[in-house]
């Protein structure tokens, strides 16, 4: 199997190309040609580097010979936390890669539709669930919407997924993982899956590493009854214990 993956120079990025190479997968990483990655992906036999100017420049045909001979994609994509990361352009990075990829799989009428993972976050609701948030939630994901352009645009990625592609699509399949507030640990620990948040993303977070992130997104792509579980869904990880602080 090949997976392409974007986002891969950033931090849960670098973890699950780790977890797909250590599951004897080859992966195809596209980064932009700014990006720092590890020295041995350049030489290593079972990962091709794909360096572009930027993603959302690539055209629909470019990328479906990218995609060709992929079975699977992962986003880890993100807005840097800075003002221009924030605030400059794109600033619907991670929508605009979404559909780049899904027009680009649809394209290549692949004979068993692709698997795409997209990392999202736990902040924003699942609107094909009546998943309960309260009030005052309510209000701050408003204005989150309104003056943060990333919450916007991991909502609109994760509602074109939803609407636009469907759960029965022929060529494409997806699955939105919800990472909580998201920490750095050195190995992969137990973790829990939901299919919506048991607790509140703002006012009662859980947390949930890296590592456990790419590890989930890793079984989506490799293991079949993972992957029939949570395909059309958007489940929400947490790390055991997450009450502790950290």
């Amino acid at each position: 199997m090949i997976t392409a993956v974007v986002g891969a120079s950033g931090a849960t990025g670098k973890l699950l190309v780790a977890q797909l190479l250590e599951a004897g997968q080859k992966v195809k990483v596209i980064v932009r040609s700014s990006s720092l990655i590890p020295e041995q992906w350049e030489s290593h036999e079972r990962i091709t580097v794909i360096r572009v100017n930027a993603i959302t420049a690539i055209s629909v045909d470019e990328m479906a010979a990218y995609l060709k001979d992929c079975q699977s994609i992962a986003s880890c994509l993100g807005h840097n936390s800075n003002l221009k990361g924030i605030y400059g352009k794109p600033r619907r990075l991670v929508e605009e890669t979404i559909r780049l990829f899904c027009e680009a799989a649809i394209r290549n009428a692949p004979e068993k539709p692709i698997r795409l993972v997209l990392m999202n976050t736990a902040g924003n609701s699942n609107r094909d669930l009546d998943e309960r948030v309260s009030f005052r939630q309510k209000i701050v994901i408003g204005l989150f919407r309104l003056l943060l352009p990333p919450h916007r645009d991991n909502e609109r990625a994760a509602d074109y997924l939803r609407k636009k592609i469907g759960p029965n699509h022929p060529f494409v399949e997806w699955t939105v993982v919800r990472p909580d507030s998201l920490i750095d640990e050195k190995s992969v620990t137990t973790y829990s899956l939901h299919p919506s948040p048991t607790r509140s993303a703002l006012f009662d977070p859980g947390y949930t590493s890296r590592s456990n992130v790419a590890h989930f997104m890793c079984r989506l792509l490799r293991n079949d009854a993972v992957w029939n579980k949570w395909k059309g869904k958007m489940p929400v990880l947490y790390n055991d214990n997450t009450t502790e602080a950290r």
